[in-house]
């Protein structure tokens, strides 16, 4: 998710930071889809995001999915305010190009603190389509779980048409599948940009992937009706898949019988600081996102 000097490394750190804030479970900010496929054009209306400090130096990166010429859907502690750091961004610029997406001249190895964006051009600087964070009005900084309201839009400066938009799951969808259907083999496509493993090296940042992932929970203590609880496990990188490190805030879509694709949640944290085991993903379907989505003027 982070995006600091390197790349990679300041991924980890803001991870890492995450990690110290959840001192209840070893919760970690979601990041990269893990052993998927290139997402090509199938999803052109999702895109990388990078935030930005007042002084429009990059602070890190997440997914987002455009829901309205103007909205981008992200999470919470994408756009919100970060405790350790005591600041919330002032800025977001978002590409939507499949990837990878190269770098421009922006200084890959620098001290701390890094450098502003002033005169540097390309990737992360400049390119994209600028806009102003905006997290859920309960957003503390902190997952409070199980209802951490971690969910967000980047008002984008200009509007988008060229994209498409992705479509919101009407209230209550999650648990009318789920009673429909049980939760046995009820799949979800998750799409992000970020990490494509974590060990031993880093790969696969800046381009947009896609995996399949499998419901396991709606109901337990970390979910109780606010969170999505799927699968994250490659298994020796042979799939089935998962998100990592840089797709925070991506969408989980959902396939109905026709074939048409719903955002039924946001990817928030994992429970392993290696992307293994399960992941979570705040519910779009609830009362709580869609009133907050309805104040921006998008609804299902």
């Amino acid at each position: 998710m982070p995006l600091k000097a390197l790349e990679s490394l300041r991924i980890l750190a803001h991870a890492t930071m995450i990690v110290m804030l959840f001192t209840l479970v070893a919760l970690t900010p979601l990041s990269a889809i893990q052993y998927g496929q290139p997402d090509g054009n199938a999803h052109p209306y999702i895109g990388l995001v990078v935030f930005y400090d007042k002084n429009k130096v990059p602070l890190w990166r997440c997914t987002g999915a455009l829901i309205s010429e103007r909205v981008l859907l992200t999470a919470g502690h994408c756009t919100g305010y970060d405790p350790e750091l005591g600041l919330a961004p002032s800025y977001a610029q978002v590409w939507f190009d499949p990837g990878p997406i190269p770098w421009g001249n922006y200084p890959l190895s620098v001290p701390e603190p890094a450098p502003s964006c002033v005169g540097y051009k390309g990737y992360p600087c400049t390119g994209g389509y600028w806009g102003t964070p905006h997290p859920h009005p309960e957003w503390t900084g902190y997952l409070t779980i199980p209802n951490t309201h971690d969910i967000g839009v980047v008002l984008l400066n200009k509007p988008v048409t060229r994209q498409g938009f992705g479509k919101l799951a009407p209230a209550g969808y999650l648990d009318n599948l789920a009673t429909r259907r049980g939760l046995q083999n009820v799949q979800f496509t998750v799409v992000g940009y970020g990490l494509q493993l974590v060990k031993p090296f880093f790969m696969g940042i800046r381009e947009r992937y896609n995996a399949t992932v499998m419901l396991i929970n709606l109901r337990s203590a970390l979910t109780d009706g606010y969170n999505l609880q799927y699968s994250n496990d490659p298994g020796l990188g042979t799939g089935p898949g998962g998100t990592c490190f840089g797709d925070s805030g991506g969408p989980v879509l959902h396939k109905t019988e026709t074939g048409e694709e719903l955002i039924v949640a946001v990817n928030s944290f994992v429970l392993n600081a290696y992307c293994k085991g399960s992941a979570f993903a705040y519910r779009t379907d609830i009362p709580y996102s869609l009133s907050f989505l309805a104040s921006y003027g998008v609804a299902p």
